[in-house]
């Protein structure tokens, strides 16, 4: 399957893009290649592409001020959408850097595209509600994480939307993410390989 397929199956599925309305934005997508530390957008740029992941990881991040460390927010993996969402929507600057962790391969679309998309189809527009309503979930999903449930809980989850990704990032990269120190995530680890 080629990568143009596999991206129209996958907006298929997730926003019921037929391919009469997949056509309509197939010249639009263009393959970009990430290598590992490469930035898909930086702190205060203004992020203007939407990206559906190939292969990869990709972490959305800002640094800590006053300790110097990286603060790990959402991961990006295949077969998914990345962008910095607030920024690509708003047009304003990024608070956060969006960095792949491995080598990646992505498929994006620019703004301008995608706004004609909007206006000239309907299969597209109700694929920019659903967009906007994956990033409020994500990040409520995040947040409410934090306050009902246990960092297990939250590991479990992690791995169940990005199945490969302990084989390809640093550990202490998900400690970060879990918002938990090393020890704490190698005891869970422990716990769950007990079961």
């Amino acid at each position: 399957m080629t990568d143009i397929e596999v991206l129209s199956r996958a907006l298929r599925d997730f926003a019921q893009i037929d391919e009469a309305a997949f056509a309509l934005s197939s010249t639009y997508w263009q393959p970009k290649v990430y290598r590992k530390g490469e930035f898909y957008n930086e702190q205060r740029n203004i992020c203007r592409n939407l990206g559906f992941v190939l292969d990869g990881v990709f972490r959305i991040y800002y640094t800590d001020d006053p300790s110097g460390d990286d603060k790990n927010i959402f991961f990006f993996s295949e077969n998914q959408v990345i962008t910095s969402f607030k920024s690509f929507v708003t047009q304003t600057p990024c608070k956060y850097y969006t960095q792949a962790m491995t080598d990646a391969r992505v498929l994006l679309i620019g703004i301008e595209q995608l706004r004609y998309l909007y206006e000239v189809s309907h299969p597209w527009e109700r694929f920019g509600r659903m967009i906007a309503e994956y990033a409020f979930n994500l990040v409520m999903d995040k947040n409410e994480g934090f306050l009902f449930k246990t960092p297990e809980e939250r590991y479990l989850e992690l791995v169940a939307q990005h199945p490969r990704i302990l084989q390809t990032i640093p550990l202490y990269h998900i400690s970060s993410y879990l918002g938990i120190q090393g020890p704490s995530l190698s005891r869970i680890r422990k716990r769950l390989s007990q079961r």
